[in-house]
């Protein structure tokens, strides 16, 4: 994510197995309840009215930011998930050995914002055809993912994969390497990378789009 991790830490370009994955541990990471930009719960339970997407699409910082912007959003926070290890911490998983990729937890209502919409956000912010890096991010924890928590969402997720491909292809682009799954657990991130642009608006952000529009 920052510079200096690409010096500290080696950015494992494959995924390891369990037998490689840090152990982890039982407690879970102590976070603010509330969003630090609109003050809502980011934690468990949410209203019963709303659903939850996860999405993984490269440094965590600046995919949050593009969903906490999006209309009918009611919360997000940045976590760890599709790996091993129990409540990593950050430094764990820049070591390459928890199998996690950094991700985002949308909170959403359904009512105002569709989750076609989300997919349309997570497809245009980042390039997902570059596999276990984004652009300057080297390492499996930036590898592109959508985790699913209904058949629906994996059936939309799967769709819109499919269709996305065809307009990169039109583009000249390569094959998606996004991984469609159920969703596993949700590690939280550490406090301070929580809403981190916008306690830090100079911070690091380097997603870059491929500036093909999903449908």
């Amino acid at each position: 994510m920052e510079s200096y991790e690409t010096m500290i830490f080696s950015k494992h370009s494959t995924l390891i197995t369990a037998e490689q994955a840090l152990p982890g541990r039982s407690e879970p990471m102590r976070v603010a309840p509330r969003h630090f930009v609109n003050g809502n719960p980011i934690v468990p339970p949410f209203a019963a009215h709303l659903e939850t997407a996860l999405f993984g699409l490269g440094c965590f910082w600046g995919a949050e930011r593009h969903f906490w912007n999006l209309s009918g959003v009611n919360a997000t926070a940045v976590g760890y998930a599709g790996g091993y290890t129990a409540n990593a911490t950050y430094r764990e998983v820049c070591s390459g050995l928890t199998g996690h990729a950094e991700v985002v937890l949308v909170v959403f209502d359904p009512t105002v914002l569709g989750y076609a919409a989300l997919l349309r956000e997570f497809w245009q912010s980042h390039d997902p055809t570059q596999g276990m890096r984004q652009g300057n991010d080297v390492g499996n924890q930036y590898r592109s993912c959508i985790f699913t928590y209904s058949d629906a969402q994996q059936a939309q997720a799967e769709a819109s994969r499919a269709a996305y491909q065809a307009a990169l292809n039109l583009a000249g682009y390569g094959s998606i390497t996004t991984e469609i799954a159920a969703a596993p657990p949700f590690y939280y991130a550490e406090d301070y990378h929580q809403q981190y642009l916008a306690k830090n608006p100079d911070g690091y952000c380097g997603l870059r789009g491929t500036g093909v529009l999903a449908a």
